[in-house]
């Protein structure tokens, strides 16, 4: 009797675990969308009277290479320069030695396709989405911005970047050259983990 009554009461606890996480994930899905309705664009169609200000987040490099999602990131924002959408890159992200010094190989990207140096800014502290939000704002004194990622990822930096008082629009980079894998394990650790934690952090900005 003792077996069988933990073994109903274990299926039923882990029922309810499945409904909370679903829950959870509706719910942080629902505001991240409700938070970015109507201010992402893809890479094509970043409007003209767009924040000046382009926020370039940082993904992952080796050996002093980037990855295909910052590749595809900083593209865009190589192609917004040329063609004047943009006047200045804040480059941010993880610039230590261990995370492969992102943002020195952001900027050197950068540079030999034709950005000048003094239209870069480093953020060698951006060590997730929401302290790049955070020193964007209080550090680099930005009001207005273009932050740009992939789709998975946009409507949690536009919630977040909009939580720390920025005037955002969330720029879609294309990835056609990342894996299905890959974006299928970003899509699931977006869901179940990141916005989850930015509903919290973007309760929490400017305390």
């Amino acid at each position: 009797m003792t077996r069988r009554w933990n073994s109903s009461h274990l299926r039923l606890a882990a029922l309810l675990a499945v409904i909370a996480v679903e829950v959870m994930v509706a719910v942080t899905s629902t505001w991240m969308v409700v938070a970015a309705r109507g201010r992402v664009v893809d890479a094509a169609g970043i409007p003209d009277d767009a924040p000046r200000t382009m926020i370039v987040l940082g993904a992952k490099v080796s050996d002093d290479e980037v990855g295909v999602y910052l590749r595809a990131r900083l593209d865009v924002a190589v192609a917004a320069y040329r063609v004047g959408r943009v006047d200045m890159i804040l480059a941010s992200g993880n610039d230590g030695d261990d995370a492969g010094n992102e943002v020195r190989v952001m900027r050197a990207y950068l540079e030999q396709r034709g950005v000048p140096a003094h239209a870069i800014e480093d953020d060698r502290l951006g060590l997730n989405t929401n302290a790049t939000c955070r020193r964007a704002r209080t550090l680099y004194d930005i009001e207005s911005a273009t932050i740009v990622t992939q789709n998975f990822h946009v409507a949690r930096a536009v919630t977040l970047c909009r939580a720390w008082g920025i005037d955002v629009v969330g720029v879609v980079a294309p990835c056609d050259q990342c894996s299905i894998l890959s974006l299928v394990r970003n899509q699931l650790r977006e869901a179940l983990a990141s916005r989850p934690r930015a509903v919290f952090d973007a309760l929490r900005a400017g305390r």
